[in-house]
């Protein structure tokens, strides 16, 4: 038998380099809003988007746990993909979709 079927080729983790995001070379066309809903609602719609498109740069980034992802690390990424900082309330929430996506 040969060495090399014997030898395991070394490979290279992730963990110790850092991961390219795949930006988007082109946003995303914005459609309107649905008008007459409360003033709420369009506060908690744009904060779900902004969490998700959150959860999605820090799962590209390699963070995949939500107790990885404390609030410097999602402000981080929101600065990444450039966006404004986040609230507490947007962090808690970036947490909890990468917790139930599960």
């Amino acid at each position: 038998m040969p060495t090399a079927a014997l030898k395991p080729t070394s490979t290279r983790s992730t963990a110790k380099r850092g991961v390219q995001l795949d930006l988007p070379y082109a946003p995303v066309e914005k459609r309107p809003l649905p008008p007459g809903r409360p003033r709420e609602w369009y506060i908690t719609h744009n904060r779900r988007l902004k969490a998700m498109r959150l959860a999605i740069a820090l799962l590209d980034s390699g963070v995949h746990m939500p107790n990885q992802a404390r609030n410097e690390t999602i402000r981080s990424a929101a600065h990444l993909i450039g966006v404004h900082p986040p609230s507490e309330t947007t962090c808690h929430m970036v947490r909890a979709l990468m917790r139930y996506s599960r």
